[in-house]
């Protein structure tokens, strides 16, 4: 495997590079030196690192990878270089980095196509170079599908295989080496009725207990599934599987009988039907369509010798005149048999053709009421009658005059909706006509005062279809069968409180669609809320009691229910929601005319005024300053909450006096406090105010105000009491256990001196 085209030791006699030796007899003169060739390490089959001896790459190696690193000495110590080369015309598929001796993988690589490639790498220290041809190995990744080897195709099976036979074996190949080289085959419908397959040879067959059918399939399309094992491709575990399909054409064998066209069979002889006259036409088909024999016709019984029948057509004669017909109904039996090439007769199917002696149509549908024919027939009666109840008022009488067949029709209603049913809905001659109701809630005078239908009769089997209508007219009368409905299942009304007795609040509606007196409404109140309201009877109108004084702070929702009812006491209810509007007829009030307060620098005091109006803006307060004593320039207030506070500068007692020029820290405040309603309405109070610096504030201001809460002083007291009387047993206690204690301890002394004194 390894070639090498330089090597060994080689002399040097370049005296400008080797040292020179002068003697003074001989004069100056060279002395050679040894070169070695530079060598690779070997460093076996599994290194990354050598001279690629026996190395192996997977076909699936990614491009641009480094794949290896050419590792070499000089035994003199010189640097080396690296190189790599390939045969004349052959693909290079690496390239090497000279100076690290790193190849890179340039080229894709493909097992399949080619299995290894042959490599010269060489190492060179400048004057000598050593090449050496190796083969790298192309290892194998699963990265091809099975290919199928005859396939698609289709193939032909006759319908008569057995069950469990042979009818097919797939090929595949999978280029691929080891497990994913090796093939499975499966079937795509692995719950096919019919077809199974065998996974390691490919062998398919037909299922065990089934077999084929012309006559209900001719093809089959089967899809093969071919699986590889399984190999591991750019790291991870892959299975790569191919299809193909498989067309099985069911070849048709002689198994099945003839078989009848259009069954059943129904032919007629007519009044006017003469010797010769074709009747009907049996016709019939060999159930081997695949490759069909001819069909032969016979009668087997019934005919009377009246008919005949053409051996090849199946056409069917009379053969004597209909009035010498004994039967009004012939059942004759038909034979068809399969005539095989040789003129033999082989399966045979029997089927009945029915053939009636009928007379001509020539009388169409007639109704008739009490007195003869007639075509209008009219009843009243009362709405919504109970269903199923039988119209009893209608004498209708329907006959066609013809016989068998033509003397056989349809009954059917046609109007508005499905109320009523016709009873009965196929006659033969004749029939007495009963109509029934169907739909009682939809026969409503409210929406119907009369009803029109159409009763037709219409021929079923005849080819002139004769038919007949009447008219039937139903009026209907009323019935007591609504109750009054609102406008609206609530009404929503609005009443300022100040509205005096007697005023309208909101007018209810209801109608009853009802005739007469039964459409009439009376109207009533009822329920909590209902005490202060009443109603007009027939209008609707509510409005409140005379005596009624309505107070938005007392009571501003009422609600309750009104009842519409008719003459027989059906009736509905609908809630009723009374808003009472609040209006502006409470003035601001303070809980005293006179405050008394202290204010701390820094901190603000607060006023407060109530409203007793209920809704906003009646009960909105806004809040200002009227006038401050001995000073104006001081203060500020909060409209919105009333809180009063010095002017932003103020920071101290100091700027107080500066700006007033007094001594005096006790201001008076005339403070207003003004609502926001229309009209709007004000009140105000004195505020006086004492003003304290905030290092006292926490411990004076408190003291201050307790001159205005004596009760206040009293409970301070008290506790101040209580709270010494328990301080002094706490330290009495303390001091008792403590003098106990130690009378304890200078006892025990003594006794142990007594124990522990020496033996005489």
């Amino acid at each position: 495997m390894n070639e090498r085209q330089r090597g060994g030791t080689h002399k040097r006699a370049d005296c400008g590079h080797a040292s020179r030796h002068r003697s003074p007899e001989r004069g100056t003169s060279c002395v050679a030196q040894a070169d070695f060739a530079p060598y690779f390490y070997d460093n076996g089959p599994y290194s990354r690192n050598g001279n690629l001896a026996l190395f192996s790459l997977s076909e699936d190696t990614a491009v641009g990878t480094q794949i290896y690193s050419l590792n070499g000495t000089d035994p003199e110590g010189q640097e080396v270089s690296y190189g790599l080369s390939f045969d004349p015309g052959s693909k290079e598929f690496f390239t090497v980095d000279p100076v690290s001796g790193n190849i890179t993988l340039v080229e894709p690589l493909d097992r399949e196509k080619q299995d290894s490639i042959d490599v010269l790498v060489s190492i060179s220290d400048g004057r000598s170079k050593v090449v050496e041809r190796v083969t790298i190995f192309v290892m194998d990744a699963n990265d091809e599908k099975p290919e199928f080897q005859n396939m698609p195709t289709f193939i032909n099976v006759l319908e008569t295989t057995e069950s469990g036979s042979s009818i097919y074996k797939a090929e595949a190949i999978d280029r691929d080496t080891g497990s994913g080289g090796s093939v499975t085959f499966y079937l795509q419908n692995p719950l096919s009725a019919l077809f199974t397959i065998d996974r390691h040879s490919g062998v398919l067959r037909l299922k065990q207990g089934e077999m084929l059918d012309y006559e209900k399939t001719k093809t089959h399309f089967v899809t093969i599934i071919a699986k590889d094992g399984g190999g591991n491709f750019n790291g991870r575990e892959q299975f790569l599987t191919s299809s193909a399909t498989l067309t099985i054409n069911v070849i048709d064998v002689q198994d099945t009988p003839p078989v009848f066209i259009g069954t059943p069979y129904f032919g007629y002889v007519y009044e006017v039907s003469v010797p010769g006259s074709e009747i009907f036409i049996v016709e019939a088909k060999d159930g081997d369509v695949g490759n069909p024999n001819p069909i032969q016709y016979s009668f087997e019984e019934g005919d009377d010798g009246v008919f005949t029948i053409n051996k090849t057509s199946g056409l069917i004669k009379l053969l004597t005149m209909p009035v010498f017909l004994k039967r009004e109904i012939f059942n004759i039996k038909v034979k068809a048999s399969e005539v095989s090439p040789e003129g033999k007769l082989l399966d045979y199917e029997v089927t009945t053709v029915v053939i009636r002696v009928v007379d001509l149509n020539n009388n169409p549908p007639t109704f008739y009421g009490e007195k003869g024919r007639q075509n209008i027939f009219e009843l009243t009666m009362y709405e919504h009658p109970p269903e199923g109840e039988i119209l009893r008022g209608l004498r209708i009488t329907v006959n066609d005059s013809d016989q068998g067949a033509n003397a056989k029709f349809n009954l059917r209603l046609i109007g508005p909706g499905r109320m009523l049913r016709v009873v009965p809905q196929t006659v033969l001659n004749e029939a007495q006509v009963t109509i029934l109701v169907e739909d009682s809630a939809a026969m409503d005078y409210e929406k119907h005062h009369f009803l029109t239908y159409k009763l037709l009769a219409v021929e079923i089997d005849t080819p002139e279809r004769f038919s007949a209508t009447a008219d039937i007219v139903i009026h209907l009368l009323d019935t007591n069968d609504n109750a009054p409905k609102f406008s609206s299942d609530y009404y929503i009304a609005r009443i300022p409180e100040n509205s005096p007795g007697g005023s309208n609040v909101v007018s209810v509606t209801a109608t009853d669609p009802d005739s007469g007196p039964w459409g009439d409404v009376q109207y009533s109140i009822y329920g909590s809320g209902a005490e202060l309201f009443l109603i007009q009877p027939s209008s609707g109108i509510i409005y409140t009691q005379p005596w009624a004084s309505l107070d938005a702070e007392v009571r501003s929702k009422y609600n309750f229910y009104v009842k519409a009812e008719d003459s027989e006491g059906k009736y509905s209810l609908a809630e009723v929601f009374v808003t009472v509007l609040d209006l502006n007829d409470h003035p601001p009030a303070f809980n005293e005319n006179f405050l008394e307060t202290t204010m701390v620098i820094g901190a603000p005091v607060k006023i407060e005024a109530i409203d007793d109006d209920a809704e906003v803006p009646n009960n909105v307060i806004e809040y200002a300053i009227m006038k401050a004593e001995p000073d104006n320039n001081i203060f500020d207030i909060n409209a919105d909450t009333g809180e009063i506070m010095l002017k932003s500068y103020i920071k101290s007692m100091a700027i107080i006096k500066n700006i007033t020029k007094k001594n005096e820290f006790s201001w008076s405040l005339v403070v207003q406090a003004r609502d926001r309603g229309q009209p709007s309405f004000s009140t105000t109070a004195v505020v006086k105010i004492d003003i304290t610096e905030a290092i006292k504030s926490r411990f004076f201001s408190y003291f201050l105000d307790l001159r205005k809460h004596p009760e206040s002083v009293f409970w301070i007291c008290l506790t101040l009491v209580v709270l010494a009387i328990s301080i002094t047993i706490f330290i009495s206690t303390l001091m008792y256990w403590s003098s106990v204690k130690k009378s304890r301890i200078q006892s025990q002394g003594k006794i142990r001196k007594i124990i522990r004194r020496p033996a005489p």
